[in-house]
Parts: C-alpha cells; structure tokens; sequence
C-alpha cells in the first residue's frame, strides 16, 4: 500500500498563486479553488486533511469561508491556516494567530509553506 499522501486545499482568488503552490507542495494531494464562493462545496468533496486560505478575496473573504468550513460538521476538525499579504513577515515572528487561526505572511516560500503544514497537520 503506498503512503498516503496528506490533502491540502488552497483557497485563493490569485490562479497564478494556487498553481505555484501546487507545483511547490507536490509531496501532498493539492486541490485548487480559486472561487472563494465555492470553497465550502469543494472542501466537502475533496475533504482535505488541511486548508490554505486567502484573507482577502472579493465577494467572500476568508474569514467568512473559515466560519462556513466550521460550521460544517464535516469539516469542523479541519485545520485551517490563513495566507495574507495584510501583516508582514516581522509581525509573524511576534503574532501566532490572525482571526483565531494561524497564518502565513504574503509573500510566503515554498520552505516556510513546508513548515507551516508540517506543524498544523493533525497528524
């Protein structure tokens, strides 16, 4: 049996963005969803083991998603970990948590994306 390979999702208006961190996260199952309305459909059907979010996105923005996603009796346990452009890297180092959930600077490295997962994985 081959080892499994953990699920992320990543939520994020920017295409050019989910398809850099597909190509950058290849040791994982990657699904993209760059429609912030249809990320509540797309984590039920993919059922990641982690979810990548977007802050600011138009129509919905994440916090909106990451409340949906938890009120899902499905998805509640799923992690998930904010991606902003709205507080810098410093601020990261001093901040653990944006909105309750913790986060990732934009612009962010594959590197630093690898360790966020690795520790916010539920396994």
């Amino acid at each position: 049996m081959p080892d499994y390979k953990a699920k992320i999702l990543i939520v994020d208006d920017e295409t050019g963005f989910t398809k850099l961190m597909k190509v950058a996260l290849s040791a994982y199952d990657i699904c993209e969803e760059n429609n912030p309305a249809m990320a509540l459909e797309t984590a039920r059907k993919f059922r990641p083991d982690l979810i990548l979010l977007d802050v600011i996105m138009p129509e919905i923005d994440g916090g909106d998603v990451a409340a949906r996603i938890k009120a899902d009796p499905m998805l509640q346990y799923v992690p998930i970990v904010f991606l902003t452009a709205i507080v810098s890297n410093k601020e990261t180092s001093q901040q653990r948590l944006f909105g309750g959930y913790p986060f990732v600077a934009k612009p962010v490295t594959p590197e630093k994306l690898m360790e966020c997962i690795k520790q916010n994985l539920a396994f």
